[in-house]
């Protein structure tokens, strides 16, 4: 092989100016650029005509040529192959070392080839599959990847190195060391790993979290993103999404709204039951099925509270406020034609004396939402002995 390579030796002679090698070198490595630049259209253009397996091959085989021709005219032209035929020579690389490289080129360009032979088979077999995401498709071909080179580098060691099992040995230990110190950082990955495939939620998803709620931008596998309502990106360890409660408020494609509103304790409660449930039922953004709901709470200091419970689709943190507050409009102006009476909380402290024998009766009235009190503060001096006589 390194008889044939000195041949090259020709092109120095038949281009003896600095000038004229450099043009030459110029033109191959344009040649070689070009090559790559072009090599996605190429691709595209071979998988119309033919089998994609074999544009692969095809494809593959023109850039390993041009990248051999471009070595080979580079070195033949400056006068170089000599030097490198004297070098190997001095370092007995004629015979063993050229089938080993020869074997190790074979075997990564079939990993090549390999892995993209794999990737088109899982994105025609997996488009199909309604079950299973965009994300999940990407990251079972990474792994996939990661496997196909990973044994490719297995055999090329194993072509170079007699005895493997010291490698391997060395190997192992180097990863417990890292495991112990990296167990954090494996167990998030590892939970990535469950995230991607269990799929409790997607990107795009509206969800809460360890106190934190948001959308979904980004699942990787060492953590989540989340865009909050205040234009806040959280990350969150995926170590800590699998270990925390989570809500997916977008899973069933809708959201369940409540307002409560309070009833006076001498409205008739059915019929301002039926008005409010009347009221939201009318609002655009209240969904027909699930039917609006109304249920009595509790006995409230003032009043009874009535919890007026609604559902909207395409549930998001916008769409869930601007709901509520219809919805409070709405019930608001309802009771208001109907003379229903929403009762602010009130306090009365009544007829107390003080140390002067003064009776003083206090009415306060705390308005809800305003935090304000207005009193009538009464005093009426009580009749001395003194004004009796």
């Amino acid at each position: 092989m390194f008889e044939t390579l000195t041949r090259l030796d020709w092109l120095s002679e038949q281009v003896t100016t600095v000038n004229g090698r450099l043009a030459v070198t110029v033109a191959v490595a344009g040649l070689l650029l070009v090559v790559l630049l072009t090599s996605q259209p190429r691709g595209r253009w071979l998988n119309e005509r033919i089998r994609p397996l074999y544009a692969d091959i095809v494809s593959t085989l023109v850039l390993v040529g041009t990248v051999a021709l471009t070595v080979s005219v580079t070195v033949g032209v400056w006068g170089q192959a000599g030097e490198v035929q004297r070098r190997a020579s001095a370092h007995d690389l004629e015979s063993a070392v050229i089938a080993r490289a020869v074997l190790s080129f074979v075997v990564l360009l079939s990993a090549y080839i390999v892995a993209r032979f794999v990737h088109r088979l899982l994105r025609e077999v997996l488009a199909s599959a309604s079950a299973v995401t965009d994300h999940q498709r990407e990251i079972t071909y990474r792994l996939t990847q990661v496997t196909i080179w990973g044994l490719a580098l297995i055999v090329v060691l194993g072509v170079w190195i007699d005895d493997l099992s010291g490698l391997l040995v060395g190997a192992g230990f180097l990863g417990i060391v890292l495991g112990m110190a990296a167990r954090q950082t494996l167990g998030a990955m590892l939970a990535g790993f469950v995230l991607m495939f269990d799929r409790p939620f997607e990107i795009g998803d509206w969800i809460e979290i360890d106190d934190q709620e948001g959308i979904v931008t980004d699942i990787s596998i060492v953590n989540t993103r989340i865009r909050s309502f205040d234009g806040e990106y959280v990350m969150v360890p995926n170590d800590v999404v699998g270990s925390q409660m989570v809500t997916n408020r977008t899973k069933q494609g809708r959201l369940r709204v409540e307002v409560e509103v309070g009833v006076d304790y001498e409205s008739d409660l059915e019929r301002a039951s039926d008005l409010a449930r009347e009221a939201v039922e009318q609002l655009e953004e209240s969904i027909d099925a699930p039917a609006p709901q109304v249920v009595t709470k509790e006995f409230g200091d003032s009043a009874i509270v009535l919890g007026v419970r609604f559902w909207i689709d395409r549930p998001s943190a916008s769409r869930r406020w601007r709901a509520q507050t219809a919805a409070i409009g709405a019930i608001k102006a309802t009771f208001d034609e109907h003379g229903i009476t929403i009762p602010y909380p009130q306090r009365e402290l009544s007829s107390r004396d003080d140390a002067d024998g003064v009776s003083v009766a206090m009415d306060e009235r705390a308005l809800e939402g305003g935090g304000r009190e207005s009193g009538d503060e009464t005093e009426e001096p009580t009749p001395s002995s003194a004004d009796s006589e």
